[in-house]
Order: C-alpha cells, then structure tokens, then sequence
C-alpha cells in the first residue's frame, strides 16, 4: 500500500466521538489510518467547556423549541487545531449538497475540521466567523453531525491513493466516471437459474469493458438520467 508524503488529517469535534470510534476502527478506514495515509483525531466539544457541567448548548434568543450550540466551545476546539491550510467543515441540512467531486475536491486537501452539530443547530456566529464550507449529505434530518460527517469521511478517505490497495479501484466505482457502476457477478456461474452473462466469461477484455460501459450507461439513463443531463452520453 502506498504510503502519501503528507498524510490527510482530519480533527472531528462532536459531543459524540464514541459514535465515530467503532467506525473508524473498521475496513477501509482503519487501513488507511494504519498504513499513515490518514490521521484522523476525534475531538470531544465537552473538553473546551468551562463550566462544572460541560454545557453545549443554550436556550435560543427569540425563544422557540429546543436548544442552539453554544459558540464558545467550538470557537475554542476550531482554533486548537485550525491552521492557514485548515478547511472548516460544518455538517447541516442547510449545506451544499454533497456529491462524489466534494470528496474529490477535499481528498486533495491537508487538513480537514468537521465541526458536527446538534439540537437545532449551532450559533449563526460559529458559520460567520469559523466555518469554511458546509455540506449536506441529502435532503433529511439526523440526530447529530456525527452521522453525516462520517459518511463524508468515508468518501474522502477511499479516494487517497493506497486507500482501496488496487491503483485505479476508485476510478471504477459508481460516480467515479459520472455514471452508476455496471452490474457485478461472481461465482458460481448460475445461480438458481440466473446465469453469469457469458461476456464476463469469455476472457475477451476489450469486450468485458465495452459490455460493463454500455451497462453502466444503461443503468445511469434507467435510473439517474440527471447525472447525463449536458454530457456526451458515450465518452468511450
């Protein structure tokens, strides 16, 4: 596995770091962190609180339901870690959509802050003053950042080289190319009477990767036409 020069390091802040340990400890994740591609540091917003109970959050001014996170902690947590190349991630239904060229675009970056928000949200001061970008993973809400912001991660992380262990593995997953991925077969060749497509069985590589680009149009045009919507339908 190829190790970077300069690893990706991503610091989380959340009041929840034990709902990121687990999943940062399996597959992809922790091979990548093994290998040195990617340091990823979980930051509890409890420990910039000041206060005998390590309060996050307030009553919002103008009253209304629920409660706000206060800016104090996470202006604290965001500027022991913050440095000139730090890109300040904020997790919100209210951020840009995320999509396969965001994780691209961030897998290019040094050093990612995720600032994972909770209750109704964070100080309107906290996006004025800290936050770089923000980012949605669709339109829905959760019970914290820390769900989104794992899955962004995620996304990023695979997409550092070494990450996947096959040199052009990402390139050939579904959005790498602007397109669903194809259909996949393994053994056995029939299954219940379903039977493998012979293509995929001929050896003929040059067929193989025309059938699997005309499938992945197939299924790009049944089922997400928007992702062709401007594009040259067959690029091959």
């Amino acid at each position: 596995m190829q190790v970077l020069s300069r690893p990706l390091k991503i610091d989380v802040i959340t009041i929840f770091p034990s709902m990121l340990e687990g999943f940062l400890g399996q597959s992809i994740l922790r091979r990548a962190r093994e290998a040195g591609l990617v340091h990823i540091n979980l930051i509890d917003l409890r420990d910039f609180t000041t206060d005998r109970h390590r309060t996050t959050d307030d009553r919002p001014y103008g009253g209304g339901p629920g409660m706000v996170m206060k800016p104090e902690p996470i202006f604290r947590a965001v500027e022991k870690v913050r440095t000139p190349d730090s890109r300040v991630i904020l997790m919100t239904p209210q951020g840009e959509r995320f999509t396969q060229n965001h994780a691209r675009e961030l897998a290019r970056e040094s050093h990612l802050i995720f600032i994972c928000g909770h209750y109704e949200g964070v100080d309107e001061r906290v996006r004025q003053a800290l936050v770089t970008d923000e980012i949605s993973i669709g339109d829905y809400v959760l019970t914290n950042g820390a769900l989104p912001a794992a899955v962004v991660i995620d996304a990023v992380v695979r997409l550092l080289p070494g990450a996947l262990g096959a040199p052009d593995g990402a390139h050939q997953e579904s959005f790498a190319a602007g397109l669903l991925e194809y259909p996949q077969y393994t053994r056995p060749a029939e299954f219940r009477g379903m039977r493998v497509p012979d293509v995929l069985l001929s050896g003929d590589h040059e067929a193989v990767a025309r059938w699997r680009h005309e499938q992945a149009l197939r299924r790009t045009r049944e089922r997400r036409p928007d992702l062709l919507s401007g594009k040259d339908p067959d690029p091959q």
